[in-house]
């Protein structure tokens, strides 16, 4: 599974709104949101998803009503100490 970062502008949205949303992508079974972080004082939401291409992700959000602003596919990361694949 290819490995995504998307960016999403919410508009008034209360924590108990969060937790609801967060819990709506936790639920997904077509795509995987691995991690999902708020900031409510700029109305952003980031998303780590797994998915099976770029295009599954994009028909997803589409059909499950997610607009969003940019959507980054990762291939890299450093951790440990190390630059390696995260695929």
């Amino acid at each position: 599974m290819a490995h995504y970062v998307t960016m999403h502008t919410l508009a008034c949205l209360t924590r108990q709104g969060a937790e609801a949303l967060a819990q709506r992508l936790a639920a997904a079974t077509d795509v995987k949101a691995q991690r999902v972080r708020f900031n409510m004082l700029d109305g952003k939401m980031l998303v780590e998803f797994e998915a099976a291409d770029r295009e599954a992700l994009e028909r997803w959000l589409h059909v499950e009503g997610f607009h969003f602003d940019w959507l980054l596919r990762v291939e890299l990361e450093f951790a440990d100490g190390k630059l390696k694949s995260i695929e």
